[in-house]
């Protein structure tokens, strides 16, 4: 299992219990989980995560140590998986709170990040610190204020967390998409 990736595609049909089997419907779509008894067709769809890049009135920025797998021991923004029906703002500012116990104000979208074969579309936001301590939580080894110049580059979990601190040092910020 590489990061973000999950062994969650059904299996079994949820209308009639039938097997699932890979069907190519049309030639340039990719294959399909098909119930083999009803006909069915089950469309996987992504998984929605937002993610915070934090900076305090020192422009240090927050990151968490992950205690968690994927990505155990390896230093993020705080973020997560966005609840169905939920804002993305407000997942945003719920997920820096759980993770960092950070109160924050998004400031604007940095960009918004996919991977060939990966599950999970990451939206990464630009936020400022405006209540409560950084601290770390149950997801989490530790937490940290990092100057810009000291970002442990080598030691980030995934590619949404290096292209998005890689994004936001750049000056990319759409702050009138929020």
């Amino acid at each position: 299992m590489t990061l973000h990736d999950h062994d969650d595609e059904p299996r079994y049909c949820t209308r009639c219990g039938g097997p699932l089997i890979a069907t190519r419907l049309k030639t340039t779509e990719p294959e399909r989980p098909v119930c083999s008894l009803c006909g069915r067709v089950v469309y996987l769809d992504p998984k929605v995560a937002v993610g915070t890049i934090i900076k305090n009135a020192q422009h240090e920025i927050a990151l968490v140590r992950r205690s968690i797998e994927p990505g155990y021991g390896k230093w993020v923004f705080p973020g997560g998986y966005v609840d169905r029906g939920e804002l993305l703002v407000s997942a945003a500012k719920r997920e820096a709170l759980e993770e960092s116990r950070l109160h924050i104000r998004i400031d604007g979208l940095v960009n918004i990040y996919s991977y060939a074969g990966r599950i999970p579309v990451i939206i990464v936001y630009a936020a400022t610190h405006v209540g409560g301590e950084l601290h770390a939580d149950d997801e989490s080894l530790e937490a940290q204020w990092y100057a810009t110049r000291d970002l442990p580059w080598s030691e980030l979990a995934f590619p949404s967390t290096r292209d998005g601190l890689r994004d936001y040092l750049n000056g990319i910020l759409h702050p009138h998409v929020v």
